[in-house]
């Protein structure tokens, strides 16, 4: 929300320099963005009058001016369509800094002709995007002033950042209100005196959609002459960066920016009939003032005549009836909608308005006339004509709510003792009503019209919180149990942490996606259940809760490869959903690798990505995390969208720990994705915490001062028998002394009997206590030989 320091003396009566008004901003909760102080920036530049355009001896387009700039004249080469003599514009001297253009003017020759300076345009001063030709100033624009001052731009432009509760701030006069009840000034009355009719309106107005648009005020104005708006409405819209258009369109511009007050006008000789406020119907469209045409659908609210669709109720209007200098009838709406319809609307079709901004956040339902009553003054003003009687359609919405305030609840909430006559004064000066007081001294408080976000005693207390200020409020450290600080994260927080700096370490990039995406992509990962639609979503391919992550990534893995990236390797931790409910979301650390495992390099053999490399970064995470990594079984259960023989699952009992493989290519086909692409998904909270256990500290890692040594077993086990079984058979066989069991080779054909596999097994023993014997060492082969037999059925080779 921008406006300027005079706009805001506009409302407020008030002393206090520009550093008191932006730190009391900032303290009321209105945080200040910026202060532009543009007389800074244009300081240079000077009105200029043009005695003299001559055409360019050497160039068609080019014209030799000689320019007069109150103190000299000067000889300037432009190329401006419209540059001529008798012309007042904006001259640049040598020396001067162009914000639009970012560059510092220097003395030139162009095509063998001397320039001193320059003529600007709306967009070299960065008034506008307007560079269609210089700047055109009034015959009456007095030459050698500096162009800041007669523009009005040397006002300070104050930049606020508003939360959503806060429409009312939305207008100048609502930030004027909350700084005179900080004390900084005093409110200055709004005329709202009522303009009387001249004769009955020849438009009446139907609400056929009460829920969307509970209040209508409509005025025609005949006879109405629409040029460009005064110097000082145009100086006002052009500081805080709207472009000015006409005098009608400028006036409903600024009563949106000064009350939060938005309005429409529509040229009534272009609309049929009357208004009428509905539901769009199916197939309707809307050509927009914006150049732009929208579909519409039973969902959105139009302001119709009884032909057509006109406009967007609260967003946009309609070009078809928008007003042109050529207009001479008016119809002026001003009318509340629905918030939420609003809000949807906008988001489906993707306009952002001021309109919309302020409607959707809800304005003041009482100010509907009143808008309309100071949009009238000012219309009769500047546009002469006549004004109807108003016409009025449904009915202000019921706002008056009554709520209670205990003085002693403002200490005992906010931990400071506002007196009870400063917490008075400072609801009225809010708005607030004070309609009585109980015997115990609570206070029944009415809040305003324009405050629909004060709901309670809590809502009471921190108005009055702010406006006291919140650095009034005593510091006060936390109780402290004992003199040592406890850990702040718990062990599931923790992990986190550790499982990000896993990934990171292994080559990953951390990705950051949205928590939703759109149900076709859903549907490819299991779907997602009843209740995680979202109703307002937004953005229409953003339609539902993730079921996994790995959707995301690999969406997102595909717009590195249309980049150019196609070895790609990305991570995220965060939510995946199942159901609606706090048990049907899981926290999930998924990654995907893409491409190649090994970056091409002329001294290593190109290798695409695989299981195993999913395999190794979920096993990696898990080990992170305090997973019992050597107790996890592999199983070939993997969902749908991972391929059917390249992926797993790994367990602990019945618990799924995670998941890995590859992707089905039929899910990366329908996302457009090239293959191939591996991912996995650890479920950290299905890790189990670790066990407290008592006694005194061991150290995690005993170092053994005797030699270890390998022994290497081939077992011929069937041919469906996964080597895990093998595995976790030879280390329980001794699990003191085997210390490491792994596969280096697999082996079917010759030799080897039909449905069966070799496989070998490398196992190191490391002794602890002393060297092993001879007989020591085959005993121990014989136990992992008995061990495997046992758990696998199979033999040792011969």
């Amino acid at each position: 929300m921008k406006f300027t320091l005079s706009w805001l003396k506009d409302h407020l009566e008030t002393d206090a320099t520009l550093d008191q008004i932006v730190e009391t901003l900032t303290a009321l909760g209105l945080e200040v963005e910026g202060v532009e102080d543009r007389s800074k920036e244009l300081k240079p530049f000077r009105v200029a009058h043009v005695v003299s355009a001559e055409k360019h001896p050497d160039a068609d387009k080019l014209r030799v001016l000689v320019v007069d700039t109150g103190t000299e004249k000067l000889q300037v080469v432009c190329g401006a369509p419209n540059a001529r003599a008798g012309l007042k514009g904006v001259f640049a001297p040598e020396g001067a800094y162009i914000p639009g253009s970012d560059i510092t003017l220097k003395k030139g020759v162009i095509r063998g002709v001397e320039s001193n300076g320059m003529m600007c345009s709306e967009r070299e001063l960065k008034l506008s995007e307007e560079h269609n030709g210089i700047i055109e100033l009034p015959e009456d624009a007095p030459v050698g002033v500096a162009y800041a001052d007669y523009a009005g731009l040397g006002d300070p432009v104050i930049d606020i950042s508003l939360t959503p509760d806060r429409a009312d701030c939305a207008g100048v006069r609502g930030i004027a209100r909350d700084l005179a009840a900080a004390g900084l000034g005093r409110l200055k009355p709004l005329a709202a005196e009522p303009v009387k009719g001249a004769f009955a309106s020849p438009f009446g107005v139907t609400i056929e959609a009460p829920d969307a648009c509970p209040m209508y005020v409509g005025r025609y104005f005949r006879g109405v002459k629409n040029g460009p708006s005064p110097k000082w409405l145009h100086d006002k819209l052009v500081a805080i960066g709207l472009r000015p258009i006409s005098a009608l369109v400028d006036i409903t511009n600024f009563i949106t920016f000064d009350l939060s007050r938005p309005l429409h006008a529509f040229d009534a000789d272009k609309v049929k009939g009357g208004i009428v406020v509905r539901l769009a119907r199916e197939g309707e469209t809307l050509p927009a003032l914006n150049g732009k045409e929208y579909p519409l659908d039973p969902s959105m609210t139009v302001i119709a005549d009884h032909e057509r669709a006109e406009a967007l109720g609260g967003i946009i209007g309609g070009e078809a009836s928008g007003c042109t200098e050529t207009t001479v009838n008016v119809f002026l709406e001003a009318a509340i909608f629905d918030t939420v319809r609003t809000a949807q609307t906008g988001r489906k079709l993707g306009i952002e308005s001021d309109a919309r901004y302020r409607l959707e956040r809800g304005v003041d339902p009482a100010a509907v006339v009143s808008g309309m009553e100071r949009a009238t003054r000012l219309i009769l003003e500047i546009c002469g004509g006549e004004a109807s009687d108003l016409v009025i359609a449904g009915e202000e919405p019921q706002w008056r709510r009554t709520l209670t305030l205990r003085p002693g609840r403002v200490a005992a909430l906010g931990g400071v003792d506002v007196p009870r006559d400063e917490q008075t004064r400072i609801l009225i000066d809010l708005g607030c009503e004070i309609v009585g007081e109980d015997v115990d001294g609570t206070l029944r408080v009415v809040p305003p019209s324009w405050r629909a976000d004060i709901h309670g005693e809590a809502d009471l207390v921190e108005e009055v919180l702010r406006i006291h200020g919140f650095d009034a409020i005593p510091a006060t450290p936390l109780p402290r149990d004992s003199v040592l600080t406890r850990p702040a994260l718990t062990t599931k927080q923790r992990r986190v942490g550790l499982a990000k700096r896993t990934l990171a370490v292994r080559g990953l990039s951390e990705a950051v996606t949205w928590s939703f995406m759109a149900s076709p992509v859903a549907a490819l990962f299991g779907g997602v259940g009843e209740g995680l639609t979202l109703v307002n979503p937004i953005s229409a391919d953003l339609d539902v809760m993730r079921p996994s992550i790995l959707g995301n990534l690999i969406q997102a893995a595909g717009r590195n490869a249309d980049r150019g990236h196609a070895d790609v390797g990305l991570f995220e931790v965060g939510p995946a959903f199942r159901k609606p409910s706090p048990d049907g979301q899981d926290l999930v650390a998924a990654g995907i690798r893409a491409g190649n495992a090994v970056p091409r390099h002329w001294a290593e053999k190109a290798r695409g990505v695989d299981a195993y490399d999913a395999k190794a970064d979920a096993m990696a995470v898990l080990e992170a995390a305090g997973a019992p990594v050597t107790n996890l079984q592999v199983t070939t259960d993997a969902p749908g969208w991972y391929h059917p023989g390249r992926s797993g699952v790994l367990r602990l009992g019945p618990t799924v720990m995670a998941r890995f493989g590859e992707i089905h290519p039929t899910v990366l086909d329908t996302l457009g994705v090239k293959g191939p692409v591996v991912g996995f998904e650890v479920f950290l909270d299905a890790i189990p915490l670790p066990k407290k256990k008592g006694g005194t500290g061991r150290p995690l890692v005993q170092l053994s001062p005797f030699q270890p040594l390998e022994r290497d077993f081939a077992f011929v086990v069937g041919k469906d028998v996964e080597a895990d079984k093998l595995i976790r058979a030879a280390k329980g066989a001794d699990k003191a002394l085997v210390k490491d069991v792994t596969v280096f080779d697999v082996y079917q054909g010759t030799n080897v009997e039909e449905g069966k596999k070799s496989v070998a097994l490398s196992v190191t023993l490391q002794p602890t206590e002393r060297t092993l014997t001879e007989p020591e060492i085959e005993a121990i082969g014989q136990k992992i030989v008995a061990a495997v037999a046992k758990a696998t059925g199979g033999s040792l080779r011969s």
